[in-house]
């Protein structure tokens, strides 16, 4: 198999569901509007790139390596980032959709999510030890036996989070969001 490297390119407005991405590493690269959906990046290496306005949805990612990388206004809907490779696994999302994706029993320590739609996502057995959730919505989302160690809640909205099957030590939460931490117990706040 070829091993392609790609360092500082930028690809712009590529529609790679017709046009394959080569196969390879990619280091210091930047994807804008940049069409990924249903495309299979199984394998791929991306370190430190960009992707701005792309869309992901559905996109395959067996042992794809995703290391530093920032998503901007991303759509990535039902991804399976618990298939990535998970050494050095980083991301930072913000004004990102990734809805019904799943993060199960990925290490998400100290990642950033900003103003993003994770409706559905699930969050089993992961360890979100000091993730920020800063102003997004976790409708339908999926904590059990997640470590939330130091996690901040404080601006995230529609969480439902049960703290007898999840370990929440030290997380933030306003006082808005305490329902959100006892719903599951039938029982009226004001």
């Amino acid at each position: 198999m070829e091993n392609n490297y790609f360092e500082d390119q930028n690809f712009s407005g590529v529609d790679f569901s017709k046009k394959p991405l080569p196969k390879g590493e990619y280091e210091n690269c930047c994807f804008v509007n940049c069409h990924f959906s249903a495309c299979n990046l199984s394998q791929y290496t991306f370190d430190q790139c960009s992707f701005d306005n792309c869309n992901f949805s559905s996109a395959k990612l067996g042992q794809t390596a995703m290391r530093e990388l920032s998503f901007h206004n991303c759509k990535m809907l039902g991804i399976h980032f618990d298939d990535c490779n998970p050494f050095l696994f980083s991301i930072f999302c913000e004004g990102c959709t990734l809805n019904l994706s799943s993060f199960y029993k990925m290490k998400l320590k100290g990642l950033y999510f900003k103003n993003c739609s994770l409706q559905e996502v699930d969050f089993s057995e992961a360890d979100l030890s000091n993730v920020l959730f800063a102003n997004c919505d976790l409708m339908g989302a999926i904590f059990d036996n997640t470590l939330l160690l130091n996690s901040d809640f404080r601006t995230a909205r529609n969480f439902a989070i049960q703290p007898e099957k999840n370990k929440l030590r030290k997380s933030k939460f306003s006082k808005d969001g305490l329902s959100g931490l006892l719903n599951h117990l039938d029982i009226q706040i004001d």
